[in-house]
């Protein structure tokens, strides 16, 4: 059976978090300049992204989000504030209008928030409880709280009801455990690649704490 949520639940949750976030001054990883332009790129890049979920059938509104890239690379507190601009420019290239509050706090917490959250709280799980090590943030934080993360945000999903009519249960199971395998991958990917050559653009990075021996800067 499913729970019913009140209306303007999302969008009382979402001013929630970005107020949270600013307990945290989400700003002060732009004064890292290294993480200027990447911040910059994804405002820029992911709205397109985040449209795609237009072109698929059945009122299936999913889409791969970057959200717990933007956790790695930025910090949870800037990412969540980094969702409503995306989600915003995704509204605005399918429809050039300024988006309802409500469709836009749904997109941003059940599409953004929601896994990035996850994919933070079992992070630090990883972190306290894991070895630190290169392979355990890239496959641990990278890969494996991705995946894990979008599947479970489905599931939630699914038990409050935020499932088009036109699905069924297994239905929107399947398609999240398939969108958070490839959500992982391209994590997981993308994660491992800026390790290698760009470990600035990581603010969870460091060399010192996942390279024995390294010095490095970073959280």
């Amino acid at each position: 059976m499913d729970w019913v949520l009140p209306a303007g639940f999302e969008a009382a949750v979402m001013f929630g978090v970005l107020a949270m976030a600013l307990l945290f001054k989400p700003w002060l990883p732009l004064t890292h300049r290294p993480l200027q332009s990447p911040w910059l790129a994804c405002v820029a890049l992911l709205p397109f992204v985040w449209w795609t979920e237009h072109l698929l059938p059945n009122g299936m509104a999913l889409h791969v989000t970057g959200a717990c890239l933007l956790v790695l690379m930025f910090g949870w507190p800037l990412a969540m504030w980094t969702l409503l601009p995306i989600a915003m420019g995704a509204s605005y290239i399918e429809r050039p209008v300024w988006p309802d509050l409500d469709t836009l706090a749904t997109h941003v917490v059940w599409m953004g928030m929601l896994p990035a959250t996850l994919a933070l709280g079992l992070g630090l799980l990883i972190r306290r409880w894991l070895p630190h090590h290169l392979f355990v943030y890239i496959l641990g934080r990278g890969f494996f709280t991705t995946a894990v993360s979008v599947t479970l945000s489905g599931a939630l999903a699914l038990a409050f009801g935020h499932k088009p009519d036109t699905l069924r249960g297994d239905e929107w199971m399947l398609a999240y455990w398939l969108l958070g395998w490839g959500e992982a991958v391209s994590t997981g990917m993308l994660t491992a690649v800026f390790v290698a050559f760009l470990p600035e653009w990581l603010l969870t990075y460091s060399d010192g704490r996942y390279l024995p021996g390294a010095s490095g800067k970073g959280k």
